[in-house]
């Protein structure tokens, strides 16, 4: 059985012991982070016209955490889990897990890269798993490919499967096995190498409701019994409201962050309070929210003042002027 890590705070300052500002001011941006993207960029090339799928992006991830990513199709955050997991290749910047340069990846090390370091979930449970092998020999497969022996690999597939609660379809096809558990086996594939690190690409996206609750209490299992670090991208407003921290992604940078917590109330029972943040990037730019954009109609231009405590955005319009007095003779 492989050892259980402990999982550290969510707060990824708390992961890293510095705000990542005061990392970026001492040249120490993420040391201490399991994932660091550092200005990450990636361009594609389509028909003559570049695309820039990620802008400068910038995210600290700590050891155990638990972490959404959202964002509408096109913003950048599948490109940012096919970089992560060693599938696609940086344009600029830097991309570090578990103390691998991604960009520098090559031959064998990106492949063991790829079994020992990252776990990878994709939403097609037909594109995680092999039709002709049962569940245990599907969980199994990674394990002989990487040279285990037998009886490791039987271990390793019977140890998973109890934890996800798919002891008793062990010995079931694809096929056999409804979408919540075909789903869950596929977990269980991405574990069978002890991975750091587990990306999920919309793990519920083809579920129903009370399915994708299912797979994500066993995500949520996974990363409590095996200390396992996890990233989830999603669509599903359920999955990034079940997380401590949900980071969203907009024109490939990220825009926001929310942040949940635990608290005592005056009874002493628990409840849950929820902040949204907006992000400052490493070159002072921000996103504003386009309800805060149209409600204020800013637009183009606007003015910023610093206030004491906070900064003003104030829309470009100029002040009204008073109306002109029509018995006042002309100057």
């Amino acid at each position: 059985m492989s050892p259980t890590r402990t999982p550290s705070p969510a707060d990824p300052t708390a992961a890293t012991g510095t705000s990542p500002l005061a990392q970026r001011r001492s040249g120490e941006f993420g040391a201490q982070a399991l994932i660091v993207c550092d200005a990450l960029v990636r361009v594609f090339r389509a028909g003559g016209v570049e695309v820039q799928a990620l802008q400068g992006l910038d995210l600290l991830v700590g050891e155990g955490e638990v972490l959404a990513i959202v964002g509408a199709s096109g913003s950048g955050k599948s490109t940012l889990l096919g970089i992560l997991s060693g599938l696609d290749a940086p344009t600029a910047g830097r991309a570090r897990l578990d103390g691998h340069d991604l960009a520098a990846l090559r031959g064998a090390e990106l492949v063991r890269y790829r079994r020992s370091s990252v776990g990878f979930v994709r939403q097609q449970s037909a594109k995680n798993l092999l039709p002709a092998l049962t569940a245990a020999e599907n969980v199994a497969l990674p394990l002989a490919l990487a040279g285990r022996g037998r009886r490791e690999r039987a271990a390793r597939a019977h140890e998973l499967l109890g934890l996800l609660g798919l002891a008793e379809k062990a010995d079931r096809r694809p096929a056999a096995l409804s979408g919540g558990e075909q789903q869950r086996v596929s977990i269980a594939v991405a574990l069978a190498g002890s991975p750091r690190v587990l990306l999920a690409d919309e793990p519920t996206g083809q579920l129903d409701a009370r399915t994708g609750d299912e797979v994500f209490a066993a995500l949520r299992a996974v990363n409590e019994s095996l200390g396992c670090t996890i990233l989830i991208v999603t669509h599903d407003p359920t999955v990034a409201g079940q997380v401590q921290r949900a980071v969203a992604i907009r024109d490939g940078r990220i825009s926001s962050e929310t942040l949940r917590r635990d608290e005592l109330d005056a009874s002493g029972g628990t409840t849950t309070s929820e902040e949204e943040f907006a992000v400052l990037d490493r070159v002072g730019r921000l996103q504003l929210p386009a309800e805060f954009r149209d409600a204020l109609r800013l637009e183009d231009r606007v003015r910023l003042t610093l206030e004491g405590d906070h900064v003003g955005v104030w829309p470009e319009r100029p002040e009204p002027q008073p109306a002109a007095d029509p018995e006042e003779p002309a100057r």
